[in-house]
């Protein structure tokens, strides 16, 4: 079964019953989930999800130099019709873009909650047909021993191992999570 509003309401929740401080932050996503609205459809421009994958090893997180916005980024993107959690979408994203072994992920959290959740406005892709719109993009932490594999060249140009502190100046505050959760379970 598809992943619906109501997967993706109690995945926010459970992420704001953590990081309470970011209710103000999320307060348009959370309002526009509880109208409901199909939001896992790429093609709502009002908003839809994205997922994101923050693979730790060590002490390193593994991102990738996204084709599109020629900026380094974290693994992810849209939900598709056949993925069935949020976190499994992320799984996805993480491999098609990394060639990581999936058998060699496993999540962070036994809870699995999302570790970010971030909600911002994407320019116009005139090449797919988007507008100006608003992704909700819901990021959960991983950890591996393996290593990267073939890349998926049609989105990504490379990936690679970064340390925390260059990560961190790359992606933002959310890599500090991820490490942090990771390390509360190794």
């Amino acid at each position: 079964m598809a992943i619906s509003d109501a997967d993706i309401s109690r995945a926010l929740s459970a992420y704001l019953g953590r990081y309470p401080d970011e209710a103000a932050l999320l307060s348009e996503p959370v309002q526009l989930l509880s109208q409901g609205g199909d939001f896992s459809s790429r093609r709502n421009f009002r908003m839809h999800v994205t997922v994101g994958a923050l693979l730790v090893r060590g002490d390193k997180i593994l991102l990738v130099e996204h084709l599109s916005y020629g900026i380094v980024l974290q693994p992810g993107g849209h939900l598709e019709p056949t993925d069935t959690t949020l976190i499994n979408a992320a799984v996805r994203e993480l491999t098609e873009e990394t060639g990581v072994d999936p058998d060699q992920i496993f999540p962070a959290s036994e809870s699995q909650t999302p570790v970010y959740v971030e909600y911002g406005r994407v320019p116009a892709r005139p090449e797919k047909d988007e507008p100006d719109h608003y992704h909700l993009d819901i990021g959960y932490s991983f950890v591996t021993d393996a290593d990267a594999g073939r890349i998926q060249e049609s989105e990504v140009t490379g990936a690679a191992w970064y340390p925390l502190a260059t990560a961190e100046r790359l992606v933002g505050h959310r890599i500090a999570r991820a490490v942090s959760v990771s390390a509360r379970t190794s």
